[in-house]
């Protein structure tokens, strides 16, 4: 289930909130780079992350579950709602997606990412943030990261090729315990440094860039055969006069 978009709102402008904004942000863009001539959508709820004049144009859908907010503020608003297993988009449109509070709480994960699969161009990339498995940020609902599915890194990387995606890239943040704790929050960067240099296992968050492959299998729907009946013949006597 989604999470709603007063509590991610809220969650974003604690003190905790903006230290993962920062390091998530800092992971992206050390993934994608410039994202100048290029056409960005951001999927959930991806606009802490997303900057409205770097690409040629760059939208942002949200589950209506999630609800939705008006972005950029004082400019025309390029958000929307949208049924994530459903985009309102043609194929082959857009050229890199990101995910964000989006995998782990989708009803169907391979759906969405079939769906993210058909709107990207050939060649186009996708960034998926969920929430590690094994990292404090999924056992504690404190914050967003807490709800929904966790995944390991071998799950995620099935899930995305089965939906023919490449996993191409691979990094993890979020060291720091999720605590409202202001020692904690004034040494984040101090966590995030050690926890890359150690390659500590336990990362709040996974951030994979994979590429779309051009070749997509057709899906083939398992059909449930219901069991038949078949009616017995028993031989009965005629009666004779």
């Amino acid at each position: 289930m989604s999470v709603d978009i007063v509590e991610l709102r809220a969650f974003y402008a604690s003190p905790l909130g903006l230290v993962a904004r920062r390091r998530v942000a800092a992971a992206v863009s050390g993934l994608w780079g410039s994202l100048r001539g290029q056409r960005v959508l951001g999927l959930g709820f991806a606009i802490p992350f997303l900057d409205p004049d770097e690409g040629e144009r760059t939208l942002a859908l949200m589950p209506a579950a999630q609800g939705v907010v008006t972005w950029p503020e004082g400019q025309r608003s390029s958000t929307c709602l949208a049924d994530p297993l459903m985009l309102p988009l043609p194929d082959a449109c857009i050229d890199r997606i990101l995910l964000v509070h989006a995998l782990e709480t989708s009803e169907s994960p391979s759906e969405l990412l079939y769906e993210a699969w058909r709107v990207l161009t050939p060649g186009g990339r996708l960034i998926v943030v969920a929430p590690n498995r094994r990292g404090l940020w999924a056992r504690m609902d404190t914050t967003p990261f807490g709800q929904g599915q966790p995944y390991s890194r071998s799950q995620l990387k099935r899930l995305l090729r089965r939906a023919l995606f490449s996993p191409e890239a691979w990094t993890e943040t979020l060291y720091m315990p999720p605590l409202r704790n202001a020692l904690l929050i004034r040494t984040a960067e101090a966590w995030e440094s050690l926890g890359t240099r150690l390659n500590l296992p336990f990362p709040g968050l996974h951030v994979v860039e994979a590429a779309k492959q051009l070749h997509r299998p057709l899906l083939v729907r398992q059909v449930r055969r219901a069991e038949r009946f078949a009616p017995v013949l028993v031989p009965a006597q005629v009666p004779t006069r």
